[in-house]
């Protein structure tokens, strides 16, 4: 299985915003009980979608800026980002399929 890679606040810029590929950036808390059972689905995707879509996790704790930044109140959030800006977000533990949706109408963005 492909593990998303950390990123943080201080490497968010190159990881996230500079990447030509879309990137996924999963926010998350270690206390988070959503946040685990999503973790499996996202996993999951970033084995499906490797070399199309990066995939990252964010720890929201550790990394608050980067939270307050993008306006995440509520976690587990996905963002997708594309061209270095957000263009699709999941909110809550969430079925794969909808993961999965999202993602799809993020790489038909032009």
């Amino acid at each position: 299985m492909t593990k998303p890679a950390e990123v943080s606040d201080s490497t968010f810029e190159d990881e996230v915003l500079k990447n030509s590929q879309p990137v996924l950036v999963d926010f998350w808390a270690e206390w988070c009980q959503p946040c685990k059972m999503i973790a499996p689905l996202v996993e999951d995707l970033a084995g499906e979608y490797e070399g199309k879509v990066k995939f990252t996790k964010l720890d929201v704790d550790s990394n608050p800026k980067t939270a307050m930044r993008f306006n995440v109140r509520s976690i587990p959030t996905l963002l997708i980002f594309k061209g270095g800006q957000p263009v699709e977000q999941v909110i809550g533990a969430v079925p794969k399929s909808s993961i999965k949706k999202r993602l799809e109408a993020a790489l038909a963005r032009g």
